[in-house]
C-alpha cells in the first residue's frame, strides 16, 4: 500500500529575521530560526534596536503595549528590509500596524512568575517568602496591584533593563528581591543559585496576555510566507492567546487598568482568569470562567467588569474570617456586607503523637488547614527527609505558619480533588505516606494511592454539628465544608433568590441531594472565593 505524505512547502530564498539585540531576544529569534531550518527554511538574524532598548528612564508599565520594543522592527518589516519580525508576544499592541499580520506564534513557554529574593530577606512563614517589608524591584502595575493584594506589607521601586542588568541590580542589593516572568529565566538558562526562588503559578498571579509565547510577524501581503509558516504555528496557543489579547483590546478603549489574563485548555475545556485594578494600589478583582469554546469569551469577562453590574450586598460564609484576609478586602471593596460564623465545632481525638511512625513517613499529606493546625499544635518531631504535601494554595499558607514550605501542592488543578490525588499518587508511588484528617472525612487520596505505596491512616479531630442554627438572609450563602451544610440546612431553607457557592465537590454532593443549584470556585481558598462571587450573574 502506498502511503502519500504531506509536502513540505519552502521558500527560494535566506529569510532575514528582525530581532531586539539582547541575549534573550536573540535566543528567541534563533528559537525561530532553528524550527525554521527543521521545515527545509534557511534564515540569518538582523539586530534592530528599539526606543525600548533606548529609553531607560521611564517606568516598563509607561513602555508596556505601545510598541516601544516593537516599532523600528515593524518599520523594518513594512520597508522590506526583514522578512520577518519576532516578538515577545505580550509586548506587541493588540492592534497590528497596517500591512501586518502575526502569522504564526509558538508553543507557550510556562507563564508564570518567579520572584527571586536575596537568601537573607527571606522568610518562609510569610506568603511568597519575603520578609515583612521587603522591597520588591518591577515596574508592572499588573504584578504591583496583585502581589499587594497577598501582601499588602511590600515596598515596591522601579526595575528596567535586560534581565542580565535586572539580576545585577539585585546582586548590587538595590532591592530584597525581583519579579521576573519564568520564561524568560528558562528559555537562557539562567544561573540563579546565590537566591531564593518562588515560583508563583499563573492561576495565583495571573500574567500579561500572550505571556510565554513568540509572535512571528510578517507583511499581510506576504502569503507565501503565510503558507509556510502554518507549519510552525501553535494553533492551540493561538486560541487561547486571542482571548487574553481580545480582553486587553476590550479594555484599552475604555480604562488603562493594571491587567492580567491567562487562558487555557484542560481536559477540553477553556479557563480563563482575569485581574483587574484601577491602579497599582487598587484592590483587583478578579473573576473564573469556563467554557467549551473560546468563541465570545472574551466579550463574557468584558461584561463582568460593567460598572453597572449588580453584585450581592451581603455574603454569608461558614468560616470566620479575618479582616484582612483575602475575601473580605475583596467584598469590602464592593460594599458587600459580611457574615462570617462558622457551624461546627472541631475537637481533637488525639493528644500525642507516636515518634515512631514519624520516622516511618516519606510524605505527610494534609488535605485541609484543620488538619495542619491539630497536627502540628501536637509538636511533631519531622526528620529532614520527611516532605509535606497539601491539596492547594488554602492549605499551604497555613502550612507556612509552622515554617514549613509544601513540597507538593495540587494549587494548579483546582478543587479537582481525584485530579490531584492521582497526580500525587505518581509522586509518591512505593513511599509511606501519613494523612492526618478528619475522623469521617472521605478519604480520597487514600483510595488513589497505589498497591506499592504505604499509607499511614490518621484520624486526628473530628467535627460536631452546632444546634439551632440562625438563618442568613444574606444574598449568597457560602459553604466551606458539608458538615456545615448540613448544620446550616438541619433548620433552615434558603430562599429562592439565594445563591449557593460551595468550596468544593464533596460539599457541593450536599447541596445537590437537596435540590438546590450551586456555584464552583476553581480553587478552594479565598482568592478561588473571591472569584466566585464577583462572578456571579444577577
Amino acid at each position: 500500500m502506498r502511503i502519500s505524505k504531506r509536502k513540505q512547502l519552502t521558500v527560494n530564498r535566506k529569510l532575514t529575521i528582525g530581532t531586539r539585540g539582547s541575549e534573550l531576544a536573540l535566543w528567541q529569534a534563533n528559537f525561530v530560526k532553528g524550527k525554521l531550518a527543521e521545515i527545509g527554511v534557511e534564515a540569518e538574524l538582523k539586530i534592530i534596536k528599539t526606543q525600548g532598548d533606548i529609553i531607560q528612564h521611564l517606568r516598563l508599565d509607561k513602555l508596556e503595549g505601545k510598541g516601544f520594543f516593537t516599532k523600528e522592527l515593524e518599520e523594518e518589516l513594512l520597508n522590506g528590509h526583514i522578512d520577518l519580525a519576532v516578538h515577545s508576544h505580550k509586548d506587541l499592541p493588540t492592534v497590528n500596524p497596517p500591512g501586518l499580520i502575526i502569522a504564526a506564534v509558538s508553543e507557550r513557554e510556562d507563564p508564570s512568575e518567579v520572584i527571586i529574593i536575596h537568601k537573607d530577606c527571606v522568610d518562609i512563614k510569610k506568603r511568597l517568602s519575603l520578609k515583612h517589608n521587603a522591597t520588591v524591584g518591577t515596574s508592572s502595575n499588573r504584578r504591583k496591584a496583585q502581589l499587594l493584594s497577598l501582601r499588602p506589607d511590600l515596598e515596591f521601586d522601579d526595575l528596567r533593563g535586560n534581565l542580565q542588568t535586572r539580576i545585577q541590580k539585585l546582586r548590587d542589593e538595590k532591592y530584597d528581591a525581583i519579579v521576573l516572568a519564568k520564561a524568560g529565566i528558562s528559555r537562557i538558562n539562567m544561573d540563579l543559585s546565590d537566591f531564593h526562588l518562588e515560583e508563583i503559578a499563573p492561576v495565583e498571579i495571573i500574567p500579561a496576555p500572550a505571556q510565554g509565547v513568540l509572535a512571528i510577524q510578517i507583511r499581510e501581503a506576504d502569503h507565501e510566507l503565510f503558507t509556510i509558516l502554518q507549519q510552525i504555528n501553535d494553533k492551540e496557543v493561538a486560541a487561547a492567546i486571542t482571548v487574553e489579547r481580545k480582553v486587553l483590546n476590550l479594555f484599552d478603549a475604555g480604562c488603562h487598568a493594571p491587567l492580567g489574563c491567562y487562558c487555557r485548555k484542560r481536559d477540553g475545556k477553556y479557563e480563563t482568569w482575569t485581574s483587574i485594578a484601577k491602579d497599582n494600589e487598587d484592590f483587583p478583582d478578579r473573576v473564573y470562567l469556563q467554557s467549551d469554546s473560546t468563541d465570545g469569551m472574551a466579550e463574557m469577562i468584558f461584561a463582568k467588569y460593567r460598572p453597572q453590574r449588580k453584585l450581592p450586598s451581603s455574603v454569608f460564609i461558614t468560616r470566620d474570617l479575618d479582616d484582612n484576609s483575602y475575601l473580605s478586602k475583596a467584598l469590602r471593596k464592593h460594599n458587600i456586607q459580611i457574615e462570617d460564623r462558622s457551624l461546627i465545632k472541631i475537637y481533637p481525638t488525639i493528644n500525642v503523637l507516636d515518634s515512631f511512625i514519624l520516622k516511618r513517613a516519606d510524605w505527610i499529606f494534609f488535605n485541609s488547614k484543620n488538619a495542619i493546625e491539630h497536627f502540628f499544635n501536637l509538636n511533631p518531631l519531622l526528620l529532614k527527609k520527611t516532605k509535606i504535601a497539601v491539596l492547594g494554595r488554602g492549605s499551604e499558607s497555613t502550612l507556612r505558619r509552622y515554617g514549613r514550605v509544601a513540597d507538593f501542592s495540587g494549587d494548579d488543578l483546582g478543587i479537582g480533588t481525584e485530579d490531584i490525588a492521582q497526580e500525587f499518587a505518581k509522586l509518591v508511588d512505593g513511599q509511606t505516606v501519613l494523612i492526618p484528617r478528619a475522623k469521617d472525612s472521605l478519604q480520597s487520596i487514600q483510595k488513589a494511592l497505589t498497591p506499592s505505596t504505604k499509607i499511614i491512616d490518621m484520624p486526628i479531630y473530628e467535627t460536631v454539628l452546632d444546634e439551632n442554627v440562625d438563618k442568613s438572609n444574606a444574598d449568597v450563602l457560602i459553604f466551606t465544608s458539608p458538615s456545615n451544610v448540613q448544620a446550616y440546612f438541619k433548620e433552615n431553607l434558603a430562599e429562592p433568590d439565594q445563591k449557593i457557592i460551595c468550596i468544593g465537590y464533596s460539599t457541593a454532593r450536599q447541596i445537590e441531594e437537596m435540590g438546590l443549584k450551586y456555584t464552583l470556585p476553581f480553587s478552594p481558598d479565598e482568592i478561588g472565593l473571591a472569584e466566585a462571587v464577583f462572578g456571579l450573574e444577577y
